[in-house]
């Protein structure tokens, strides 16, 4: 079946008063290697359908949400059924709102795309020059790329027809030296590949392992250090999902204001900082409406449609918005700010690369990346995890050894109050939130007195 198909399908057998029909297509294309070979690649598609079948009654609404992978005409009315049997058997949703009347995509008839192992034609040849120039200097490298197309169709008794392409790949290398013992990690997201220049990132990790070859112990203890894009980006992924109006003005989490209410409106940093997230954003282009497939703190199958735009979260150093649907709106009295799958962090006086922002520091440490990240307090959003893959110490702009490992403890609300210098935001590569949030730009920072806790053994 076809996913116009299917939303056609569903609507006319949804028996209830209203529905919202999302239909995902995802095609991918993955390669990996380890130890400078090739060792598998593959193609795969798969389709998610997700109905959202509401019962409108005097008192409100109730809705059914069922997803499933459905392959044929009986799965999907089994599907269709099931969701109206949840949404009759439902109490009233707190968060009931009119569907929205999104309007209308012309390509809405268009079939789904599909990627291909052709995606990677350029990208290929030139990792076998990775391998050679690895294997002749005695380095191995591990890793592997993904490309996934996915498209959602969005229909809805309101007329919303929508649709929308959404490309997301990502590389993950990791370059190890001396039997193993040193190592580092680089990452990248394209949208297609043709940015991706992997003699270029084996370049990166041959010159992480070299700084290995002077050893320095430190012991735990307040650092300055140096974070790379794609660690700021492991942070400030975390602070955004946990953004949640609503928990924030039921007085859960980093945001709430003491005494009630959210801390919309109050100063986080005096540094000239801005987060913000925006569906047009060069590289890093996202769905451009909700496509909600579950209700929560964050999110509202009720908003499914809804357009998206810029959205500040964080504005010259106030924080501006937090993740809002429009029944945690109607709650906090705030605007409709729903979650935009794309973030960026950018600092007004911040200026370079990460080798500026390097070049820069008197004396601090250099965290290649950030490892098994979890809160510990919501309150504060107070983090736990592990450096790993490299870290540096740097003295008069240069790095001179690496360290070891450390657990380090840090809130990244906490962290902005303590921006000593930035570069410029650089589309990157979150490590530990990739699987699940994989565009964002971020500018590298150095933060003074970063908390490291105890040394790790990690490597």
């Amino acid at each position: 079946m076809k996913p116009q198909e299917i939303v056609e399908r569903a609507a006319k057998r949804c028996a209830v008063d209203d529905y919202v029909v999302l239909v995902t297509e995802s095609s991918e294309a993955n390669l990996r290697w380890a130890g400078n070979t090739l060792t598998t690649n593959g193609v795969m598609r798969g389709r998610s359908v997700t109905v959202v079948a509401v019962d409108g009654r005097e008192s409100g609404a109730a809705a059914g949400v069922v997803t499933r992978s459905v392959t044929d005409v009986d799965e999907l009315d089994q599907l269709v059924d099931a969701a109206v049997t949840a949404a009759r058997g439902a109490a009233v949703s707190p968060d009931a709102f009119p569907l929205v009347d999104g309007g209308g995509s012309p390509d809405f008839g268009e079939p789904a795309a599909e990627t291909s192992a052709e995606v990677f034609s350029s990208f290929a040849p030139r990792l076998g020059e990775a391998f050679a120039a690895a294997t002749a200097a005695d380095r191995e490298l591990f890793g592997f790329v993904e490309h996934v197309l996915t498209t959602t169709y969005l229909g809805s008794s309101a007329g919303t027809a929508r649709r929308h392409v959404q490309p997301t790949g990502k590389l993950e290398m990791t370059g190890k030296a001396d039997g193993r013992r040193r190592s580092s990690w680089v990452g990248q997201y394209s949208r297609d590949f043709s940015d991706v220049d992997v003699l270029e990132l084996d370049g990166q990790l041959a010159r992480r392992l070299a700084w290995e070859d002077r050893q320095i112990a430190l012991p735990p203890g307040r650092y300055d250090v140096v974070l790379p894009p794609g660690a700021v980006s492991d942070l400030m992924v975390y602070a955004y999902v946990e953004s949640s109006a609503r928990n924030a003005a039921e007085g859960r989490t980093v945001y709430s204001r003491a005494g009630g209410g959210t801390r919309v409106g109050d100063q986080l940093t005096t540094r000239p900082l801005n987060v913000f997230s925006d569906p047009q954003y060069p590289g890093l282009q996202c769905e451009p409406f909700v496509a909600a497939t579950a209700s929560s703190a964050e999110s509202s199958v009720f908003d499914n449609g809804l357009p998206l735009g810029r959205t500040s979260w964080i504005e010259d150093g106030h924080l501006r918005s937090l993740i809002q649907t429009r029944h945690s709106a109607g709650i906090t009295g705030l605007p409709v700010t729903p979650f935009v799958d794309n973030l960026v962090l950018q600092v007004d006086d911040g200026s370079g690369s990460l080798d500026d922002v390097i070049a820069r520091t008197e004396r601090g440490l250099l965290l290649t990346t950030l490892w098994y990240i979890r809160e510990v307090d919501p309150q504060t959003l107070l983090l736990t995890g592990l450096t790993r893959d490299g870290v540096y110490l740097v003295e008069a702009g240069e790095v001179v050894g690496a360290v070891n490992n450390f657990r380090f403890n840090e809130s990244p609300i906490d962290l902005l109050s303590r921006i000593a210098d930035a570069g410029d935001p650089a589309v990157t590569l979150p490590r530990e939130w990739n699987d699940f949030f994989a565009r964002v730009a971020m500018a590298p920072l150095r933060i003074t007195d970063f908390n490291m806790s105890t040394v790790s053994q990690a490597s």
